[in-house]
């Protein structure tokens, strides 16, 4: 018999009964369990956010004994100083090899294990005696779980050998205490626990009970928690200790611009905390999503202290500035000078900036700039400021819903807005917009349909003038990319309150939803829907547009315009080839101005181009609607 197998089987399910470990002829008490590596997160790349931060549940541990304070158990004592090492075991069993057993029984079994213990047998009365039946017989006993210790002795006699099995039970159960919890409560742990007190304590339940402990914790992220000790004492009170795993502390790599302070401020644990998976990998998805970033890898590393670790945030920095600058001459607009520039990531300090400024010909056509700055921590609440100032002439064309030409005149506009965001939670964040924009009419430039409207006053007194307003927007965003979204959702309210001294009085409210869903490894399907409605006098330019490469492609730009809207949009993502995705769309929906649905809607089928570069996401797109197909080129990630 193979008795080192048995050594450490005993030491794996031994229970104590108040004696010391040394008393026990081979050490029952086992040394506590190491722990475990600490998880290695794999690499999040651009193209991704997800993170595999799980990690193996850790081995159940050894049950130990509390040591006598002054006197062993006698029971216990006594076992002690009867059993048979293993090696004696083994000698006397390979003289029985082959003889016959006649009778079966057992020593020190109660009437409640007796019975369980037999059924466990395979070796029967009848059969020669053998190392590998008694083996077998010897671990079925132990896995009913109700033994601390057996060994086997044989009789002689006439027509074979009596074979007896001599097993101390398990002591039986007082109480049961849990240590060292504290994300997970003793009531949630004690209700995984279906040992019972005034029973005798079965091992095999228990280690079962302490499996699903550590899956709960698991399941809820703490991948790193395990426990680290189960000791029941002389009076029969059993103590489950756990070690949670705690996040010791971060260290940030490879950013050159970027502050570390603006990396660590998307962490979403602090440090001293249980260290839990799911927070980690939003706190990558959050770094990842600032856009400051081509790759962020993570990668566990143990701490200091015993089942501590430290979260190493290695990222790969991109260009997030960019300057541009035009210049040129035409017969109708004279000189065209155009420059721009901005940065995503200004100072390193997480903030943006862009200024835009283009002139041409004379004082009445194309000029006037375009300034933005945001800041997304103004307090430790994560409130976010951002203003943005313009003035700004253009030439606007203007078409009707059939897609003719109707006019075509410089447009002003002029004024700013001021957004405030603060999140109300991990996912939803709301916010208050407050708008002062003036609009104008130029001068005409080209006749189509609709004339010269440059003498309608009725037309441009309705359409012209100042806005004042407040928009409030609630924004639930559960994506886990932005820029390449696989999965999540994207649900949005925001209402529009127009007035405060302006020239437009009006309500207007817009309901938005877009699922993702993931179809195999890296193909998406995107289902999107929204639905407006306004009351009050607004504008045409206040007014709902639709049509263009954020609405129904394959349309002109706002070609459809109302007081009422729907959307509905389903799309088909796959990738192509590294940082080139296509697409396949169907668009649907339309503007009108009475009543809770229009009596014609318009459609559009499509395929489209998506590239990954440093400055952004760009997006091309053909789409077919009933008059006939449109190419569209967006900058910028689309919905």
């Amino acid at each position: 018999m193979n008795s080192k197998k048995y050594q450490r089987l005993t030491l794996a399910i031994a229970l104590g009964v108040g004696v010391s470990a040394a008393a026990l002829p081979h050490g029952f008490a086992a040394a506590e369990s190491t722990a475990e590596g600490a998880p290695v997160l794999s690499d999040m790349a651009s193209s991704a956010t997800h993170m595999n931060v799980d990690a193996p549940v850790a081995n159940a541990p050894t049950l130990t004994t509390s040591p006598a304070a002054s006197s062993s158990d006698e029971r216990a004592a006594a076992w002690a100083a009867k059993r048979p090492a293993e090696d004696e075991i083994s000698k006397y069993l390979a003289a029985q090899v082959g003889k016959t057993i006649v009778e079966i029984n057992f020593t020190g079994a109660s009437a409640a294990t007796e019975p369980t213990a037999r059924a466990a047998l395979a070796m029967h009365v009848g059969d020669a005696v053998s190392e590998e039946g008694l083996v077998k017989d010897r671990d079925a006993i132990y896995a009913t779980g109700y033994f601390y210790d057996l060994y086997p002795t044989f009789e002689q006699v006439p027509e074979g050998v009596v074979l007896t099995y001599h097993v101390l039970e398990n002591p039986v159960l007082k109480e049961v205490k849990v240590e060292g919890n504290t994300v997970e409560t003793t009531e949630t742990l004690m209700g995984l626990i279906t040992v019972k007190n005034g029973e005798l304590l079965n091992a095999r339940t228990l280690q079962e009970n302490v499996q699903a402990i550590q899956e709960k914790y698991r399941a809820d992220g703490y991948i790193l928690a395990k426990i680290t000790d189960l000791n029941i004492a002389q009076d029969g009170t059993l103590t489950i200790k756990i070690s949670e795993g705690v996040l010791e502390g971060y260290k940030v790599k490879g950013n050159k611009k970027t502050k570390d302070h603006v990396i660590l401020r998307e962490m979403r644990q602090k440090t001293g905390e249980p260290f839990n998976a799911n927070l980690a990998r939003r706190s990558m998805q959050r770094v990842y999503n600032l856009g400051f970033f081509e790759d962020v890898n993570v990668k566990m590393n143990p701490g200091i202290e015993p089942n501590a670790v430290v979260m190493e945030i290695d990222v790969k920095e991109k260009r997030t500035g960019s300057f541009g600058i035009g210049a040129g001459y035409s017969s109708a607009d004279g000189m065209v000078g155009m420059v721009s520039v901005s940065d995503t990531n200004f100072r390193g300090m997480g903030d943006t900036i862009s200024l835009s400024y283009e002139i041409s010909g004379d004082d009445t056509d194309a000029r006037g700039y375009t300034f933005m700055y945001r800041r997304p921590w103004l307090d430790k609440k994560e409130t976010a400021g951002t203003l943005r100032v313009y003035n700004r002439t253009y030439e606007y064309d203007d078409y009707d819903e059939n897609g003719n030409h109707k006019e075509s005149f410089m447009r002003k506009y002029s004024g700013g807005e001021f957004t405030l965001s603060r999140p109300m939670s991990e996912y939803s964040t709301n916010f208050i917009t407050l708008r002062n924009r003036k609009d104008k009419y130029v001068k005409h430039t080209e006749t189509g349909n609709a004339g010269n409207r440059s003498g309608n006053t009725a037309w441009l007194s309705s359409n012209f003038g100042t806005t004042r307003s407040i928009t409030l927007e609630h924004v639930t965003d559960t994506r886990d990319n932005i820029y390449e979204t696989t999965t999540g959702a994207r649900a949005s309210i925001s209402a529009e309150f127009a007035g405060f001294g302006g020239d437009f009085n009006y309500q207007k409210v817009i309901l938005g939803d877009a699922h993702y869903l993931k179809a195999g490894r890296s193909q998406v399907f995107v289902l999107r829907g929204q639905y407006g409605v306004s009351h009050g006098s607004i504008s045409e330019y206040s007014q709902f547009r639709m049509g263009g490469q954020d609405t129904i492609r394959g349309y002109r730009e706002d070609q459809f315009r109302g007081t009422r809207m729907a959307l509905a949009s389903l799309e088909y993502r796959f990738p192509i080839v590294s940082k080139v995705t296509g697409a396949l769309f169907t668009d649907y929906g339309g503007a009108w101005s009475d009543g809770f649905m229009p009596e014609k809607m318009h459609g559009s089928i499509g395929v489209g181009l998506g590239l990954n570069t440093p400055i952004g996401p760009l997006r091309l797109d053909y789409g077919r609607g009933s008059q006939g197909g449109r190419v569209h080129f967006r900058v910028g990630g689309t919905f």
